[in-house]
């Protein structure tokens, strides 16, 4: 069995592996880059990926982030795909919303603990707690050799029970762990990550200190953080607001344990942006089947003191003509590394325009260096490779047995 990781082991976000067994190959995700443009001119070079190739048997998707699956919508069609159920809902329902689309004719599922055969591959997925839903870790079994790709994860999600559990029963004999390692290097990754739970709290003080409308702009795939959001509103006595691209993300998923639009305390609005691409793409019973529990723009100022709204900057507009933003605070959920990037300087404009405080809400949907440190301990690699990070020369201060490879680096996985 052979590796080449295209991207991957200097930079967080674009992963792409490719692996090889008796001339046929799979690749492990797909990614968009972080800084990358969302073009064919992206694609890593893969036999397969631009033109069919019988030797490429599958893409395999561990988790619905662009940094994951950006770059899977420029694959030849038929490309056989392997990405688990709640996934390819969570994919179908956001290209509604995007101006591209997925190819969903050829899909093979992952099912957590069930072996998978492709070719002379054996995949078989353990579950995650992340900050993506239906996101899993990989172990490809191929020439006797056992390879085990973390994909994303962490150990402080609503799912961390899920983590615990792994961690006492690890897949045994792995020769090689791909092991990403966001927060190695992160200024306060030496500090312990607030929980959800701990995070519900930081929100009803930030809800409760607000007069006017609260705007919270946070990932509409990240669905522990709207359970979060809306565990908060409920304590909080306010009614949250999903815009319809979350509110449709949220009823694919298929749990029906999670906020949906038709629950008690819950509203859907349509901005523009997303009502243009409705419109474009013809999903008018889409839209149809909100009606029920859609809030307007001429309704969102007069409830606008007992509301939290999911915002994202597109809304700007939206908002400011229905003059809802008086005394209003917003709410930052995300990484704080994307403020600083330059298109969204005219944004904080419109903030101190129009004196929006911007408050900090958020904990890593990425395992700290101690979590890191127990799963790496408890798989025992007789190899760890790192990768998904933009600190892999410092992962031998935190674990053994680590060999760094290059991007575009074909090596072999090692006879133990």
């Amino acid at each position: 069995m052979k590796i080449c990781i295209h991207r991957g082991t200097q930079e967080v976000g674009g992963t792409c592996i490719e692996i090889e067994s008796h001339g046929k190959r799979i690749a492990l995700d797909l990614g968009l880059p972080l800084d990358g443009v969302d073009s064919i001119e992206s694609l890593p070079r893969v036999a397969g990926f631009q033109q069919r190739d019988d030797s490429l048997l599958a893409v395999a998707i561990s988790h619905p982030h662009l940094d994951h699956y950006g770059l899977v919508s420029y694959l030849p069609l038929n490309t056989q795909l392997i990405m688990g159920a709640a996934t390819e809902r969570i994919l179908r329902a956001s290209t509604l919303f995007t101006p591209t689309g997925l190819d969903f004719n050829n899909v093979l599922h992952l099912e957590c603990g069930k072996p998978l055969s492709i070719g002379p591959f054996t995949i078989t997925a353990y579950l995650n707690d992340h900050s993506a839903y239906d996101a899993y870790s990989l172990l490809i079994s191929a020439d006797g050799r056992r390879v085990f790709y973390s994909g994303d994860f962490r150990g402080h999600g609503r799912k961390s029970a899920l983590f615990e559990r792994f961690l006492k029963r690890p897949p045994s004999n792995v020769d090689v762990l791909l092991m990403e390692g966001t927060t190695i290097g992160r200024s306060g990754s030496e500090a312990k990550f607030k929980t959800e739970q701990e995070l519900e709290q930081c929100f009803i003080e930030h809800i409760g200190n607000s007069k006017g409308m609260v705007l919270v702009w946070t990932s509409g795939q990240n669905i522990d953080r709207l359970v979060t959001i809306f565990k908060a509103c409920k304590r909080s006595g306010r009614q949250l607001i999903l815009d319809m691209y979350t509110a449709e993300i949220l009823r694919m998923t298929g749990n029906s344990k999670l906020p949906q639009s038709d629950w008690k305390g819950v509203k859907v609005f349509l901005p523009n942006s997303q009502k243009r691409q409705i419109i474009r793409k013809q999903q008018f019973k889409l839209a149809e089947r909100y009606k029920p529990y859609r809030i307007y723009p001429k309704q969102l100022a007069v409830e606008a003191t007992r509301s939290v709204m999911l915002f994202r900057p597109s809304m700007v507009r939206d908002l400011e003509k229905a003059e809802c933003l008086q005394e209003t605070t917003l709410i930052y959920s995300l990484w704080p590394g994307y403020l600083k990037r330059k298109e969204l300087r005219s944004f904080h404009e419109w903030l101190v325009k129009l004196g929006i405080p911007l408050v900090h809400c958020h904990t890593s949907g990425h395992a700290s260096p101690q979590d890191l440190q127990r799963f790496a301990k408890a798989i025992a690699p007789k190899m760890l490779v790192p990768i998904h990070s933009f600190a892999t020369r410092r992962f031998e201060e935190f674990f053994e047995n680590v060999e760094m490879k290059k991007d575009g680096q074909w090596w072999e996985v090692p006879r133990a």
